[in-house]
């Protein structure tokens, strides 16, 4: 009786301590699977509770500048004539008592590229400026003058009659890849010395509509307006980009700035600052985008590239063999990703230099080597004579547009050579497959599948074989604007 008295004690005695253990986590058990642990190492560059950045900012402040330009406008003092001012002097004594003659000002930034006084900012700031105040990071107020602006890329140069600036560290924006820290500097709304930060958002931004020679870096730095020209830089305080413009519906920061790449921006300063003015490298070709379309008709998979469109006479691309039709995928190994990639590269190749071109011609890959001549300030050619077509025209049901014979007279109206050769599209189905590829009325068709177009005998004969679902590969020349298009055929 006692023994089992002593085991029921001791088993109550064990189950009681597991139940007061487990409650209380006095023995607790080692779980098979570790916890979580967050592992993540900061960058160098910016440990140190964000000291890097500030470091940065002590750096780059003392070379970023505010600009103030003034200009004199003048009104027209007797627009009307002296019966209507004698008849009508009451009625018209507000707009006399306007002032003849009033200053405009404008607030810009910019950035001291030299010890001895040379400023980058953007030609915009400077823009038919009468007067150029530039005011240092120390408050000394200086007089500018233009050295050269180039509109084209919108970059100037302007100079300060001071030694022993400092000066900003120059960067390589062919480096810069998206999603790199950057800082903006500059003075937006009149606020001297304001910094901002972002991340690079693009980089090779084109058709922007800000200037002819376009390959911007793209930032959600903000940028507001008095921000142009100022310094785009990056973690190592380099100048790798000049503030130029914002993307805004309301005129202040939504998220979207632009900036001239460094290495262009210094092209063009190093030209205006030695010869005054910029030029150019040119090949004499035009040339439009490498669609997926237009790849899968030239028998290629990959859509990079600039595609020729048309060799100008004379040109350094017609000496060095380029053809209509060749598709530049490399300039000196750099790769060309679209036309405005090839456009830049041959802008600034240096004028008397020759480059190397990889080049897929009938799906084969060719090296050219052309020479680089300036661009011609007058690319106009005369217009040699040719003979009358005679009128016919021909409506085509599975593509959904009209065309006829194109004569001398319509060439004239269209401001094509009279010697031009093809079909003009009189007419354009709603809704057809024509409209669908963006012909238009007035476009002229020089070529079907690479097959010459100089009258409707030759259209009908090479459309007559085409079915519904073909693909057609047109080459337009759209008021003197030569490209390719793809069009399908459907009913």
């Amino acid at each position: 009786m006692k023994k089992t008295t002593f085991f029921l004690f001791v088993i109550i005695a064990l189950i009681s301590g597991y139940v007061i253990g487990n409650r209380f986590n006095i023995f607790p058990v080692k779980s098979s699977t570790p916890a979580y642990t967050y592992n993540f190492q900061v960058p160098k560059e910016l440990s140190g509770d964000g000291a890097a950045f500030s470091e940065i900012v002590k750096v780059v402040s003392p070379v970023v500048v505010n600009i103030s330009t003034s200009k004199v406008v003048e009104r027209d003092t007797r627009p009307f004539s002296d019966f209507f001012d004698d008849q009508f002097s009451d009625f018209f004594e507000p707009y006399h008592k306007m002032p003849k003659k009033w200053k405009e000002q404008s607030l810009g930034s910019g950035v001291v590229v030299s010890p001895d006084g040379y400023i980058l900012t953007n030609a915009h700031v400077v823009e038919k400026a009468d007067e150029i105040q530039v005011t240092l990071y120390d408050q000394q107020n200086f007089k500018g003058k233009i050295i050269g602006a180039d509109p084209k890329t919108d970059i100037a140069v302007i100079k300060i009659s001071v030694e022993n600036l400092p000066s900003i560290k120059w960067g390589d924006s062919d480096k810069i890849q998206v999603g790199e820290f950057v800082l903006a500097f500059g003075n937006p709304y009149s606020l001297s010395n304001t910094v901002t930060m972002g991340i690079v958002s693009a980089t090779g931004r084109a058709n922007v509509g800000i200037a002819d020679y376009e390959d911007f870096i793209q930032t959600d730095a903000a940028i507001n307006p008095g921000n142009s020209g100022g310094p785009l830089v990056n973690i190592k305080g380099e100048l790798i980009g000049v503030n130029t413009a914002i993307f805004s519906r309301t005129g202040g920061y939504q998220g979207i700035g632009f900036a001239v790449p460094c290495n262009m921006a210094k092209s063009v300063m190093t030209q205006l600052i030695k010869e005054g003015r910029v030029t150019r490298g040119w090949l004499g070709i035009t040339i439009q985008n490498f669609t997926p379309e237009l790849a899968k008709e030239f028998g290629l998979n990959k859509s990079a590239g600039a595609l020729v469109t048309e060799i100008l006479k004379g040109s350094p691309a017609e000496k060095a063999g380029l053809r209509r039709g060749d598709i530049i995928v490399e300039v000196d190994d750099k790769e060309i990703k679209n036309v405005e990639s090839l456009r830049n590269i041959i802008a600034q190749s240096k004028v008397g230099s020759r480059i190397k071109l990889k080049v897929i011609r009938d799906g084969k890959t060719l090296s050219i080597t052309a020479a680089i001549t300036e661009f011609p300030q007058d690319l106009a050619q005369a217009e040699p004579q040719g003979h009358e077509e005679k009128y016919s025209m021909e409506e085509n049901t599975l593509a959904g547009f009209s065309a006829m014979n194109l004569s001398q007279e319509i060439a004239k109206q269209l401001g094509l050579p009279k010697d031009e050769k093809g079909v003009v599209i009189v007419k354009v189905e709603p809704y057809s497959a024509a409209e669908d590829a963006g012909l238009k009325k007035g476009d002229v068709i020089n070529e079907i599948n690479k097959k010459s177009v100089k009258s409707i005998r030759d259209f009908n004969s090479i459309i007559s074989s085409m079915r519904k679902g073909d693909t057609l590969l047109l080459f337009i020349n759209r008021s003197g604007n030569k490209f390719y298009i793809t069009l399908k055929l459907y009913s």
